[in-house]
């Protein structure tokens, strides 16, 4: 299942969650039950956007194999990866 960054405006938190794809989530009262996170001081009907990443895909084979996945770096040259070089 994909998963999908979602910025609230009202507070600037980014919030990764996942769903199919026909979904959309709304509302950061329906983020924060969706991520299993408490909404805090922020009104739970403020509305979210979804951030374009395109949906991130990871088949759970290559998650117990310790090689990167077709296309990553595995010198960890695009940021904070676990499967980059300190992860593999």
């Amino acid at each position: 299942m994909p998963t999908y960054d979602y910025r609230c405006e009202e507070n600037d938190r980014v919030v990764e969650v996942r769903h199919g794809m026909n979904h959309r989530v709304l509302t950061w009262g329906e983020l924060c039950e969706m991520a299993g996170i408490e909404p805090g001081k922020t009104d739970q009907i403020t509305p979210v956007s979804r951030l374009a990443n395109g949906g991130n895909v990871v088949r759970s084979s290559v998650l117990r194999n310790n090689s990167a996945p077709a296309g990553c770096n595995p010198d960890n040259s695009c940021g904070d990866c676990p499967m980059g070089a300190s992860g593999i």
